[in-house]
């Protein structure tokens, strides 16, 4: 496939808007006027010191926490609590460990309207091969690294075909070298399955390899301080990183935090 400049994200359709949302814990304030629209086919990354309430803000798009203040809408809908329009993934790969990785898929896929058994074993089976994972079906998530339970994670994540992906340090606990090949995993994916995404990390090397868009939050309570657009080639290899448009573009986030 030859390089491109252009992202696969059509800038037109908004698929999460969040408007001028505010959150407070008791007397802390996390969040304050956060204002952000997320677009079709985008993946956007949410780079910030710890604490500035980067996580709170997925978990409210996610539907897991309430806006003090704000709206928060999915595809033109108010969200009111978590939703299939939505897949998550944490830190923690938060795998069931008494089932096998192809049954963890599976499991995502219980009471899809319309869906017999036989279609959702073979979506099941077409994700672990999206993520690598052919060979490792009866496998449990004990028997795996870090790497390969977040690549169940991701399949169970998106074999239900969301909206929008949250992905709060998804990475955050693998060595470097896992967490580079994920990374591209994860690109490669994304290509594939053109959604929207969105990525809390504090790297922001990942933030500039992965994203479209990179948000800058501000030191809580937490602020949208700047979005730097990410103009690399698609797709992205080992090559991208030690390019003159990488260093400048990492050196041009850095600064925000100087």
């Amino acid at each position: 496939m030859n390089a491109t400049t252009q992202p696969i994200v059509e800038q037109t359709d908004v698929v999460v808007q969040v408007a001028e949302v505010t959150k407070r814990f008791g007397d802390v304030t996390a969040l304050h006027d956060v204002t952000l629209n997320l677009h079709r086919n985008e993946f956007v990354s949410i780079v910030g010191q710890s604490g500035c309430g980067k996580s709170t803000l997925l978990s409210i798009i996610a539907g897991l926490e309430p806006a003090t203040e704000g709206d928060v809408t999915v595809g033109g809908s108010e969200i009111s609590g978590p939703g299939r329009d939505r897949g998550v993934v944490f830190q923690s790969a938060t795998l069931l460990p008494w089932l096998t990785v192809f049954d963890n898929v599976m499991f995502a896929l219980r009471g899809e309207p319309g869906m017999s058994k036989s279609e959702a074993k073979t979506i099941t089976q077409e994700h672990l091969h999206l993520v690598g994972l052919d060979g490792f079906e009866d496998k449990f998530p004990n028997q795996l690294s870090g790497g390969m339970q977040q690549r169940v994670a991701l399949a169970r994540s998106l074999s239900y075909r969301p909206k929008v992906l949250l992905m709060d340090e998804p990475f955050g606990a693998l060595d470097a070298l896992t967490r580079r090949s994920m990374q591209e995993l994860l690109t490669r994916v994304w290509e594939q399955h053109k959604l929207t995404v969105m990525l809390i990390t504090h790297d922001i090397e990942e933030a500039v390899f992965t994203s479209d868009r990179v948000v800058i939050m501000s030191s809580r309570p937490g602020t949208i301080k700047r979005e730097v657009p990410i103009d690399l080639p698609r797709p992205r290899g080992k090559e991208v990183i030690v390019s003159d448009r990488f260093r400048a573009l990492y050196a041009d986030i850095l600064s925000a935090f100087e």
